[in-house]
């Protein structure tokens, strides 16, 4: 019985995490990947080659061709769980509606965090668009320039390129005459958080405050994500542990990862004045297992800041003292990374974040 419980539990959980997902699995990430989570990486299948069309000979028939699929590893690099305390009730004892709002509320959370750390690998991975001040009369004319790069980048137009935008910039779009309500596309697309569709692009609200960001552009075969239950949610009694008397606790852990594939596919759109940086490998004594991040464009000072995978992204306005990153000489400072890790950089001004970029280390960056 407790493990029916254990998986029904889980499950519980499972959709309320799917349901509270913005950056959700089939709009922004696709599943598509071979292998267990839990074993700590997955392989994702990788083609972007079509298969050969050649003209027919009716005597001789067509050579057959030879196509591959390569595979990339997609590194499970979080490992994240809920551990919470009810007191004053053993396991076998704590009422099905407290049960079933620590369910809830641990669905919330985890879907909280998932959708951090999925967002901060879409903006390292995607590929930075820095655009004039966008205003209620640009807007249009702003995001279809987008869908221009990505139709240029040959981005499928298949109805399923998304928009994530922030609050700032939806407010602008619902007053654009070209918005389209999910009002009127239909009960399947409402039922998804979508909120409508502009310029072909189907539009989520994102409440992200990420500096100098106004939306994410995108196609979900692009990104994939990988998660499942290192150990499935339980209520777990707490009388054996030596410090609890008559308390129990909902606990589980969820392993997930998120990778990009394709970074022109993938646009972070960002107002003026942001940040474009580069790694390298560092050189010198000591360097081995380093790189090197120099700041290259729209800075509005010489004042920087960083963090390594960071858990929350960097807000504009931020304090320095709030922030509390790592100081960074642009082209001097040497960060020990490993390959996967996102590096978090950000622009100070008057002791606050005034822009922020984000890479992804990959093995050709570190020395």
């Amino acid at each position: 019985m407790a493990h029916e419980l254990q998986a029904r539990y889980s499950d519980l959980v499972l959709a309320k995490l799917r349901n509270e997902l913005v950056l959700s699995d089939g709009f922004v990430f696709n599943n598509d990947y071979e292998g267990d989570p839990t074993s700590g990486s997955v392989k994702i299948p990788v083609r972007d080659t079509e298969v050969a069309v050649s003209d027919y000979d009716k005597a001789n028939g067509i050579a057959p061709t030879n196509g591959s699929t390569s595979y990339t590893d997609l590194v499970i690099n979080k490992d994240k769980a809920v551990n919470e305390v009810i007191d004053g009730y053993d396991a076998d004892s704590v009422p099905d509606n407290i049960v079933a709002d620590r369910l809830d509320s641990a669905g919330y959370s985890l879907a909280s965090q998932i959708d951090t750390d999925g967002g901060t690998v879409l903006l390292a991975g995607s590929t930075a668009t820095n655009v004039a001040q966008i205003t209620k009369t640009n807007i249009y004319e702003t995001i279809v320039d987008i869908r221009k790069i990505m139709s240029k980048a040959k981005i499928p137009d298949d109805g399923k390129r998304y928009l994530l935008v922030t609050p700032d910039t939806m407010a602008l779009i619902l007053k654009s005459p070209e918005f389209i309500s999910a009002s009127s596309l239909g009960d399947d697309v409402k039922v998804t958080g979508i909120v409508g569709k502009i310029a072909g692009f189907l539009v989520k609200e994102w409440n992200d405050d990420t500096a100098n960001l106004a939306m994410l552009a995108g196609h979900p075969r692009f990104a994939t994500r990988a998660h499942e239950w290192q150990v499935p949610i339980k209520i777990q009694d707490l009388s054996g542990s030596g410090n609890y008397i008559g308390a129990s606790a909902v606990q589980g852990r969820r392993v997930y990862g998120h990778k990009v594939l394709r970074s022109v596919a993938i646009r972070a759109v960002y107002a003026p004045g942001s940040l474009t940086a580069s790694l390298a490998k560092a050189t010198g004594e000591g360097s081995t297992g380093k790189t090197v991040a120099t700041v290259t464009a729209g800075n509005t000072g010489t004042t920087y800041a960083y963090k390594k995978n960071p858990s929350e992204r960097a807000s504009f306005d931020m304090t320095s003292s709030a922030y509390a990153g790592t100081s960074l000489t642009s082209g001097t400072t040497a960060i020990e990374v490993s390959a996967g890790d996102v590096i978090e950089i950000v622009n100070l001004s008057s002791g606050k974040v005034k822009a922020v970029t984000y890479l992804t280390v990959t093995a050709d960056d570190i020395a």
